[in-house]
This record gives C-alpha cells, sequence and structure tokens, in this order.
C-alpha cells in the first residue's frame, strides 16, 4: 500500500491527513498526538474512526492542521482520517457512516451584518 491522502474540514479548521502503514504513529504539524491535544477528550476524538475499524496500530497519520480552535481541529482530523480510511478499504464507509464519522458537519459562523454589532444582535432601540 502507498499512501493515502484526505481532507477534513470543520468550522474553519483544515485537516490535511497522509495516511501509510506503519504502527500507529500519529503526529500533527510535526508533533505527536499528545502533544498537539494534551486533552484526552481531543485524542479520543482524533482516533474515534480508528478504534471503529479496530486498525489504530496499523497506519502511520502525517497530519498537517490549519484554523480554527483546537474542537474544530480535532472534528476535521476525524473526517479526515476517516475519509482516508475508506479510500483505502470502501467496505468500511457502511461502518464509518453509521457511526457519523463520513458527515461533514456544515455549520460555520455566520456574518456580521452592517449596521448591527454582531450576526443577530441589534443596536439598541430608541423611541424618542
Amino acid at each position: 500500500m502507498e499512501t493515502v491522502n484526505a481532507i477534513g474540514r470543520r468550522k474553519a479548521a483544515i485537516a490535511r491527513v497522509i495516511v501509510k502503514e506503519g504502527n500507529g504513529e500519529i503526529t500533527i504539524n510535526k508533533r505527536p498526538l499528545d502533544v498537539y491535544f494534551p486533552s484526552s477528550i481531543l485524542q479520543y476524538i482524533v482516533k474515534q474512526p480508528l478504534t471503529t475499524l479496530d486498525c489504530s496500530e496499523k497506519y502511520d497519520i502525517k497530519v498537517n492542521l490549519d484554523g480554527g480552535g483546537y474542537k474544530g481541529q480535532a472534528e476535521a482530523l476525524r473526517l479526515a482520517i476517516a475519509r482516508a480510511l475508506v479510500k483505502i478499504n470502501p467496505e468500511d464507509k457502511a461502518a464509518l457512516r453509521k457511526e457519523g464519522f463520513m458527515t461533514r458537519d456544515p455549520r460555520v459562523v455566520e456574518r456580521k451584518k452592517p449596521g448591527q454589532p454582531k450576526a443577530r444582535k441589534r443596536f439598541q432601540f430608541s423611541k424618542r
């Protein structure tokens, strides 16, 4: 198996992933997973597609993460890993889709409108 590339997005975060056979190392922006995401919850989110398919020790994953906050980055990475695993073995798609890892979350920040302080908030109305 040669390398497989995939991309995942969530909010403003973009995760570009390169997956190849190895022993389960995940490197994000040249740092190990537990250094980049110290929170065990975020590490769990990133590893969800791998644990679903029982292949967490099978592939080395190199990641280029950019934009957004840590939660958005973790979920973008989860989507990218799931897409890469489907490229490797298309039969896995049903299992990953059932868990919801193949769906791109379309929710993004709403833009600020002119004449308002925020996207939906209005300035105080004065009758007189």
